[in-house]
């Protein structure tokens, strides 16, 4: 029968480590024997602690790595250089198909002096492994951004081409046309991304300068109704003290196109683009009369690569606005519009005088 821990360690020693998020196995003495184990270690890795404690680690949980060699014999503590003082976190396998996320430390009275404790920190791989899954999940949906695309480039391309003379002048400017938006399509994708990289990394560059918000809601409206919507559906409501507003134009454009497309889809009609005066400054607002955004989701609705339940979405919209809002030194937000749908805002400052 193992020794309970408890007689080996302080109380508080192992009523800190049971607290742990974090399974725990430790070894000391100089040799391999399992000294204690924590309860978040017996649950991650499938094994009781009764059976574990008092074993040769090397036997009782027998990690292996991704190509089946035993991750024990590759790291050899005990009879290993002496110069090593742990390994940082790697994934293993436990025979029973556990995956386990391992980091080690090995003590050592002194240097290059034999290990005298070995201690393991597990946890579960299911976090990891749902973060690949959303990514595997997120490279698929991009493929299909730029493949969707790419195909009416090449198709149309490649008929006129071989068929120039057979196609009239209009079918020719309908076909260069559908290429030109397909080209669009590709190109503010990667814009979109090479945009996360830039707000990730802090390198976004903001050159503000004073737009005229009415006259910016009208550009946006003319462009929307060149693809064919129906501009009937928006209300443009800009109050007298808001007419102006201290934004890159281009990111200011970006910011606009994210809120109207995402409005425009899960919206049922009526579309609204508001600009409103704040303390310090100017706010956007795009509203729709859709089902709206639980208020639990608010927040998490501007997580990178949140899409919710829309499939074909990249989940970069509203990262993007919000991030772009910020490089403004303003916010992003979302509350209840009066018809119930979303109501959106982003908020720019106004520069200081000094600053004019």
């Amino acid at each position: 029968m193992p020794t309970p821990p408890s007689s080996r360690f302080p109380s508080t020693a192992v009523d800190a480590a049971e607290l742990l998020p974090d399974g725990v196995v430790i070894t000391f003495g100089g040799t391999p024997v399992v000294r204690f184990m924590n309860e978040r270690a017996e649950k991650i890795t499938g094994m009781s602690r009764d059976d574990v404690i008092g074993q040769d680690v090397r036997e009782a949980l027998p990690f292996q790595d991704s190509s089946g060699e035993s991750w024990w014999a590759l790291t050899d503590p005990w009879s290993g250089l002496r110069t090593r003082t742990g390994h940082r976190e790697k994934l293993l396998i436990l025979p029973a198909g556990n995956e386990v996320l391992l980091t080690s430390r090995y003590i050592r009275p002194g240097r290059n002096e034999p290990v005298q404790s070995v201690v393991c920190a597990l946890r579960d791989a299911e976090a990891r492994r749902r973060a690949e899954a959303d990514h595997a999940a997120l490279i698929s949906t991009i493929s299909h951004e730029l493949r969707s695309p790419l195909t009416g480039v090449k198709g149309f391309s490649s008929t006129l081409l071989r068929r120039w003379d057979r196609f009239s002048d209009e079918q020719k400017r309908l076909m260069l046309e559908t290429i030109e938006a397909d080209a669009d399509r590709v190109t503010r994708l990667i814009t979109e991304l090479l945009d996360v990289s830039r707000i990730d990394s802090g390198r976004l560059r903001i050159h503000a300068q004073p737009l005229d918000a009415r006259s910016v809601f009208t550009r946006h409206l003319d462009r929307y109704a060149a693809t064919g919507v129906d501009t009937g559906r928006f209300v443009i409501d800009v109050a007298d003290d808001a007419t102006e507003v201290w934004a890159d134009p281009d990111r200011f454009d970006q910011i606009l196109t994210n809120l109207i497309d995402n409005a425009l889809k899960h919206g049922g009609g009526a579309v609204g683009l508001h600009a409103t005066h704040v303390d310090g400054g100017t706010a956007i607002a795009v509203s729709d009369d859709g089902p709206g955004i639980p208020v639990e989701k608010r927040e998490i609705v501007f997580s990178r690569f949140w899409h919710g339940k829309s499939a074909g979405s990249t989940g970069l919209g509203l990262y993007i606005v919000r991030g772009l809002a910020q490089a403004h030194g303003g916010s992003a937000t979302v509350g209840e519009a009066p018809e119930g749908g979303a109501w959106i805002t982003a908020t720019f400052p106004q520069p200081a005088d000094d600053a004019v």
